[in-house]
């Protein structure tokens, strides 16, 4: 199964520079409140403030891209901002039988993915993924399709264990 939000990055650029003008224009009124008309008082920083939170809020929310592919025998999760230079972007290629379990975890606005995967090293690793900008059906498609990989490895796992036991036998 694929999923992907990249058909969105036009609407996520759009935001992001409405944002950034409304910003501006926030700088602007400001500046020709302060030292021009000065009707506002105090009020006036919130001409500053509110565009300033507005932004945060939309680029601390995560990464805007999130791209999920699980046909063939591995798993490929990307991560990305729309803005290159933000941060950088998270790619992790590994075959199904690693993953372990996965958790979908919601707080206000941000959600976040935090999959499982078997390690040599050190037993299991966990992999961490910023999905806010996916819609719930494509979380819940998300969903099904990673139950479908782990529902395949427990079976795998427990023929393996059932075949180990006749070979004893």
């Amino acid at each position: 199964m694929r999923l992907s939000n990249r058909n969105k990055i036009p609407v996520y650029n759009f935001i992001s520079t409405l944002l950034l003008m409304i910003l501006l224009a926030g700088f602007a009124a400001f500046f020709l409140e302060e030292y021009k008309f000065n009707i506002l008082g105090l009020e006036s920083y919130l001409l500053i403030i509110l565009p300033i939170i507005l932004l945060s809020l939309f680029y601390f929310n995560g990464r805007q891209i999130f791209e999920y592919d699980s046909d063939g025998e591995a798993l490929n999760f990307k991560n990305r901002n729309i803005i290159p230079f933000m941060s950088g972007s998270m790619s992790d290629e590994f075959p199904k039988y690693k993953l372990m379990k996965y958790e979908v975890v919601s707080m206000f606005f941000m959600k976040r993915l935090y999959v499982t995967i078997s390690s040599k090293n050190n037993g299991s690793t966990i992999l961490k993924y910023e999905i806010s900008y996916l819609t719930k059906k494509e979380v819940s498609d998300l969903k099904i399709s990673l139950n479908k990989v782990i529902k395949a490895n427990n079976e795998k796992k427990v023929q393996s264990v059932n075949d180990d036991r006749r070979t004893f036998a």
